[in-house]
């Protein structure tokens, strides 16, 4: 049985599903290169519907990333997002999703980036039956004190937190949360967003994480 990565009970509906696409029209407003307006856009809308986070984002074609020349690329920009988003209060607490192992990490500096991620490695993936790898960006710095490659985490344990902007990547605080089936050889790093181009290439590596962590 695979632990909860955050304290929120989507069960419960804490959640807010959030659209970060083109067809959501007050992103027109909103001035994504501030960050700080960005954040109180999320927020505001989460607190104004009574709910604790905002999800959402696996294969999302997204309208902000034009914020940030790090998504700009060599013949399409990278739009479609791979992972999951959770988006709460900076410093909410993360917890491994089973036994692992860190496989790395890297302050991954630069805005619109990650900012602060680690890559868990699931020591017992094959008997779960689930993707060998786990991703976590947008962290807090702290985040990355005391680790090192092979540190074992225990299923349930905290390893990680939100990280505030500019720190996380100068984002509005939230968890990029991503699984892979194969790293490429990566370390410390793995792309969370591709071109609508490779956009089968990355489905196929990085599977649907809703049912995983109790989304539907």
């Amino acid at each position: 049985m695979i632990h909860k990565i955050t304290p929120f009970d989507f069960s419960k509906a804490d959640h807010l599903w959030l659209d970060f696409t083109a067809a959501n029209q007050k992103l027109k407003s909103v001035d994504l290169r501030n960050t700080e307006a960005f954040s109180d856009y999320v927020f505001n809308i989460i607190k104004s519907e009574g709910k604790k986070c905002g999800v959402g984002g696996y294969l999302e074609n997204r309208a902000v990333y034009h914020r940030s020349e790090h998504f700009k690329g060599t013949e399409q920009p990278r739009t479609i997002h791979l992972g999951l988003d959770i988006w709460a209060e900076a410093f909410t607490p993360i917890f491994a999703p089973a036994d692992s192992i860190v496989h790395s990490f890297h302050d991954n500096k630069g805005f619109g980036d990650y900012g602060p991620t680690i890559i868990l490695e699931h020591t017992d993936y094959q008997e779960l039956s689930i993707p060998k790898y786990s991703l976590y960006g947008h962290l807090s710095r702290r985040s990355l004190d005391n680790l090192f490659v092979g540190k074992e985490i225990n299923k349930g344990g905290q390893f990680a937190e939100f990280g505030p902007f500019p720190e996380n990547g100068d984002w509005p605080p939230h968890l990029h949360f991503q699984l892979m089936n194969d790293l490429l050889g990566k370390t410390g790093d793995f792309p969370g967003v591709c071109s609508e181009a490779d956009k089968d290439l990355y489905a196929e590596i990085c599977p649907n994480p809703y049912e995983f962590v109790g989304l539907n």
